[in-house]
């Protein structure tokens, strides 16, 4: 049996926000309407559109309430602490749950989720619209195709998001290095101590490197304890 793995934050949050609807009532007065009725329509949407994937069945991974990399950084995504989350985004969460087979771990991410089973077995495939997943050695479900990333590939992807940081997630990588920049001192010698050393430069130490690779690192299989919540923290060989 194949399973596809799926992001269920994402699809839950297309679906909430693209059923939004903007109503102007005159005289300077708009309203923001939204149905479930499309919210419903537009997650059952994605799903089958997801299941055209060569696989039998599906999961469907949600983010915990509880996130082990804020104990590592606080900071770690307090940027959008203020900002508006769709109105029925819960609404769709909770309507998934009830229609579709759906896991949330203990102190995880959905990424952590799929990271870590997709890693686990050939019999999972991931789909995620989020460039992190690339970080993991697994089958994915890629603009239509099965396409499989090597343990070499992801560990490319995983050191050039230390590097580069990332905004959307709130921490910020090494100064100065931006994306061509990774990837020119990447492909020259891609390790760990290539890494560092590029921190180094900037001034600044093996830990700050060590604190913003945690925080880029999608858990693998053997990372995490599902009977305890403990996450094993990632450490350079």
């Amino acid at each position: 049996m194949i399973r596809l793995l799926i992001d269920g934050d994402i699809v839950a949050y297309k679906a909430a926000t693209s059923a939004e609807t903007p109503v102007n009532w005159g005289e300077g007065l708009w309203t923001l309407h939204c149905w479930e009725d499309d919210v419903k329509a537009r997650v059952d949407e994605q799903i089958t559109k997801l299941m055209e994937a060569p696989v039998d069945n599906h999961l469907i991974a949600f983010t915990d309430k509880t996130n082990y990399r804020k104990d590592i950084a606080p900071y770690y995504k307090l940027n959008r602490k203020e900002v508006r989350k769709p109105m029925l985004l819960n609404w769709a969460k909770e309507y998934m749950n009830q229609e579709y087979n759906v896991e949330i771990w203990k102190g995880l991410e959905a990424d952590d989720v799929l990271g870590i089973l997709g890693s686990q077995s050939e019999r999972n495939i991931i789909w995620s619209a989020d460039k992190d997943l690339l970080t993991i050695p697994a089958k994915h479900w890629i603009n239509g195709e099965v396409v499989t990333i090597t343990e070499e590939e992801a560990d490319y992807q995983f050191y050039y998001q230390t590097l580069v940081g990332d905004t959307t997630d709130n921490y910020k990588g090494c100064p100065s290095v931006g994306a061509v920049k990774a990837q020119k001192i990447l492909e020259g010698n891609c390790t760990w101590e290539t890494v560092v050393n590029t921190f180094n430069t900037q001034g600044l130490s093996e830990e700050v490197a060590l604190e913003n690779a945690r925080l880029a690192r999608i858990l693998r299989d053997g990372e995490y304890n599902r009977e305890t919540g403990e996450v094993k923290l990632w450490t350079p060989k």
